[in-house]
């Protein structure tokens, strides 16, 4: 064991408990996995009044785990904490569990970071969603196309409640270069969909035929 670990162990990314990799065990078995049957459409297992994407300019939605406990803490330690090396952790979970569609989408594919406001990014010094992209295409062999930016004043999502999401200009995108014949948007939270429906009209008035989404995880 590293001298460096005795006198300070590795702390779980989750719980900020001592443990032996990113995340201790405890937190790994609560894990909110999504199971059973969902939407391909938004990535919901039902719907209280219809699908909320059904007017969405995406074609697909998926996520491997629900927006909840050490999976919420995974992604705020990413996004707030800069905790870089989990968003190998968190595309690593995204490309286990993919369905099979979403591993060989229609052909001329790639993956698309939805993008962070320039802003923000510079603050940061990262960018979440492109680490995850990145992370995902590392893994699964699939190409990168980070051809969109953000078109608006970057106002901050979290916290924000649907309708406010949903306003006009909010969160607004445009395409730098030509999209993918097929593209799927890579993000962290899949909450209301509207980040998602802006990129993919985004890439479909440059071009796209067909839009995917997958998020790490998906808001109930």
């Amino acid at each position: 064991m590293p001298v460096v670990d005795l006198l300070a162990p590795p702390l779980c990314v989750a719980c900020r408990r001592p443990a032996k990799g990113q995340i201790c065990g405890a937190c790994l078995r609560r894990l909110p996995w999504l199971r059973g049957h969902r939407c391909p459409r938004c990535a919901l297992p039902r719907h209280r009044a219809g699908c909320p994407a059904a007017g969405a300019a995406f074609d697909r939605a998926w996520a491997p785990l629900a927006y909840d406990g050490a999976a919420r803490d995974l992604v705020r330690a990413l996004k707030f904490r800069g905790a870089l090396p989990v968003a190998g952790l968190m595309a690593a979970h995204m490309a286990a569990n993919l369905p099979a569609d979403l591993r060989a989408p229609p052909p001329g594919f790639a993956l698309v970071p939805v993008p962070a406001h320039a802003g923000r990014r510079r603050r940061r010094g990262f960018d979440p969603a492109a680490l995850l992209a990145a992370g995902l295409a590392a893994r699964t062999g699939a190409a990168l196309a980070p051809c969109l930016r953000r078109a608006d004043r970057g106002r901050r999502q979290v916290g924000a409640g649907r309708v406010q999401r949903r306003s006009a200009g909010r969160f607004a995108a445009t395409a730098t270069a030509a999209p993918p014949r097929a593209a799927v948007l890579v993000d962290d939270v899949h909450t209301t969909g509207a980040t998602l429906d802006a990129c993919a009209r985004a890439l479909k008035a440059a071009g796209a035929e067909w839009v995917g989404a997958v998020t790490y995880v998906r808001t109930l």
